[in-house]
């Protein structure tokens, strides 16, 4: 107990750290914006009227440069240890992710497993619209094509599956992230899930909600022929959960516990009953092992990846940092073409996020059958 007071007693927010938070946010905004009009306008609108594959292979490598900010933030200048156990997985596979959804900042840990798999710029969330609407950052969603759902499945279905559609082709890399809680958890949301499970004959959960079925199926149906596996992640935290603000202030966690399950595809079954009894299966696993998690302070088999690379992640925010600084010369310091393009990019990003518009390749590949007589 001494030892958790003093690391909490730590973890104040004082004025160097209130001050390099507010850095952080400043550099975090300026990058975002400046990677979005320039280069994710360039890679997610003109490159894509060619070609989807190096669209995404484009925009993959400029945002991948500008999210590895995060775990570098987490990890080396908040020193916070994210801590991996259970199975190793592999680097190069088609997969879907589901988790537990403790808090607000639960995806944001799903980037330091993807940056040490080397598929940082091809993750994509399912995440309610109204975050779409943000400033800048629903723009930079939209460009990574993440899918956006208003959490009633008569309107939802037709969203998903359209965009579903679009991620079956094998040559482009696919983490789609999935959380079937469909909302974080809270003390009144657990006690109104309870109360539901209890009505319904369902398993009553003290660490989770009761995960909805529906949209996880229909991943699993509509992607099942082009997906790898499905990787089934429990996320822990010590001492508390965190929020964004204490992210971005280096104040908690001190410690997140990410726990990894890989089930390959064809161990998921087809029919949409049996797959809303297996997800029941695995959250009831998934609240036993954070029940031990709590009691243990970790879960079992720790050390299944190794410590963040510092060269890895100073070379992509290097990168970053030179382009950032380019697109703000030409910007602010150079032709008026320069403000005007910068002026159509932010209305075409508004209005194309706020309706959903992607262009598609004017010259669409098509598969050659040849037939043999």
């Amino acid at each position: 107990m001494e030892v958790k007071d003093v690391e909490m007693r730590d973890r104040t927010l004082t004025p160097a750290r209130l001050f390099r938070g507010l850095l952080c946010l400043l550099v975090l905004l300026l990058t975002a914006f400046m990677m979005l009009v320039f280069y994710g306008f360039i890679s997610a609108i003109f490159v894509r009227v060619f070609s989807i594959h190096y669209s995404r292979k484009a925009t993959s490598f400029f945002f991948g440069s500008w999210l590895a900010v995060w775990p570098f933030l987490f990890e080396k200048i908040n020193k916070t240890k994210v801590i991996f156990s259970g199975e190793m997985v592999p680097a190069r596979e088609r997969v879907l992710i589901i988790a537990n959804h403790r808090t607000e900042v639960d995806w944001m840990y799903l980037w330091d497993l993807a940056i040490r798999k080397g598929q940082l710029g091809y993750i994509k969330y399912i995440l309610k619209s109204s975050l779409m609407k943000l400033p800048v950052f629903g723009w930079g969603f939209h460009i990574l094509e993440f899918i956006s759902v208003e959490r009633k499945w008569e309107v939802d279905e037709s969203t998903m599956r359209q965009m579903l559609s679009t991620f079956k082709d094998d040559h482009d890399p696919l983490w789609l992230a999935l959380f079937p809680e469909g909302t974080d958890f809270t003390e009144q949301k657990r006690i109104r899930s309870q109360k539901y499970a209890a009505e319904n004959g369902l398993p009553i959960l003290k660490n989770l909600l009761l995960p909805k079925t529906k949209g996880f199926h229909t991943c699993v149906q509509d992607l099942r022929q082009c997906l790898d596996a499905v990787y089934d992640v429990t996320i822990g935290y010590k001492h508390r959960c965190p929020s964004l603000l204490d992210n971005v202030f280096g104040l908690e966690p001190s410690e997140v516990h990410i726990h990894i399950q890989r089930i390959p595809i064809d161990n998921i079954p087809t029919t949409e009953n049996e797959v809303a009894n297996w997800l029941m299966d695995t959250f009831s696993n998934k609240d036993q092992l954070l029940d031990k998690f709590h009691s243990q302070g970790h879960f079992p088999h720790e050390g299944t990846e190794g410590d963040l690379s510092t060269m890895k992640c100073l070379v992509s925010i290097t990168t970053l940092m030179v382009l950032t600084s380019l697109s703000t010369y030409l910007t602010f310091f150079s032709s008026i073409w320069f403000k005007i393009y910068v002026l159509f990019a932010c209305s075409y990003l508004a209005f194309a996020t706020r309706f959903n518009i992607r262009p598609m390749p004017i010259f669409r590949r098509k598969k050659i059958v040849l037939k043999l007589d």
